[in-house]
């Protein structure tokens, strides 16, 4: 029955997934790219992009059936995540709210206004269109390279611009926000400024990400961000757990944290489709996001707790 099983599997199915896959991943490494700002940098909870993703597919997807060219609808996918990045910053720093609690009511919020952005639950655009972004038809064209090369460069110069930003001053209060807020205040930053600012950022990007994922895939649908949070925080905690040694102590290292973000994101959308190729129910795909989240999270804390012991 077992021998049956593996015997049944076909590596070259497999083979032919990757590129969707490769594909797939950078798209959702911008998002990822987003979650790392508010996780890591600023230290805040937030789960607006579960809403903001959508916020962000939806805005691109009416624009380009409005006759928009869809290169210029992903700047407005891009502001439509910035505010609601800026409705949860506003909910936390002026009106005290805590920012789990206000991410959570900003995420709630946005379910029906992505309704009423697109009128119904979901729209579509056509793959053949002329001047997308991504498409899941460029994964398969003639220049399926070329198609690679161009999203691989845009990953690249989004993760210089991010890099130049927080070497900026108003990017050194943003980490030092994140690092020791009672300390920024100390030294004349204004904390609330850079939370809101950095939310702002950090939900941008998430509705780019949704902008670009909604032209790769042909629809926008308002559920398409549910569980998104889970797909960042696995693709942050797996680029911290593989390549943290290997960017620790260079001067750059920064920018290879960032970059990581993006591979991180492809290694969770590969184990993603080796369980899809050994026949798991699709049922699961949510239990499985959360244990490979569980499972890195939990690594860098039994690995100290292993050294611990060995020491002692």
């Amino acid at each position: 029955m077992v021998l049956d099983y593996f015997m049944s599997l076909d590596p070259m199915a497999l083979l032919r997934a990757m590129p969707g896959t490769a594909a797939q991943g950078l798209i959702w490494g911008i998002m990822a790219l987003g979650v790392y700002i508010t996780y890591r940098i600023l230290d805040f909870p937030d789960l607006t992009v579960d809403g903001s993703l959508a916020t962000g597919a939806a805005t691109a997807v009416m624009l380009i059936q409005g006759g928009m060219h869809p290169a210029l609808s992903l700047v407005f996918a891009l502001l439509a995540g910035m505010a609601a990045g800026f409705v949860t910053g506003i909910l936390h720093t002026a009106l005290g709210i805590p920012g789990i609690l206000a991410s959570i009511l900003t995420q709630v919020s946005l379910y029906s206004v992505n309704l009423v952005i697109m009128g119904k639950s979901n729209q579509g655009i056509s793959l053949t269109q002329q001047g997308l972004v991504a498409s899941s038809r460029y994964v398969t064209a003639d220049d399926s390279v070329f198609f690679f090369l161009k999203l691989i460069l845009a990953c690249l110069v989004l993760v210089a611009v991010v890099y130049w930003f927080f070497g900026t001053e108003m990017g050194a209060s943003i980490r030092a926000t994140g690092c020791n807020p009672q300390m920024a205040r100390a030294q004349g930053i204004n904390t609330d400024y850079a939370k809101v600012l950095a939310l702002m950022i950090s939900n941008g990007l998430v509705g780019l990400c949704g902008g670009v994922l909604a032209q790769y895939q042909g629809a926008a649908d308002v559920n398409m961000g549910r569980g998104a949070i889970v797909i960042g925080l696995a693709a942050v905690i797996i680029s911290e757990v593989i390549f943290g040694k290997l960017c620790a102590g260079r001067k750059i290292a920064f920018a290879y944290t960032l970059a990581a973000v993006f591979v991180g994101a492809i290694l969770y959308y590969v184990a993603y489709a080796l369980v899809l190729w050994f026949k798991m129910p699709s049922d699961y795909m949510k239990l499985f996001s959360a244990l490979v989240v569980a499972l890195f999270l939990a690594v860098p804390y039994l690995k100290e707790q292993r050294a611990l012991k060995r020491r002692s």
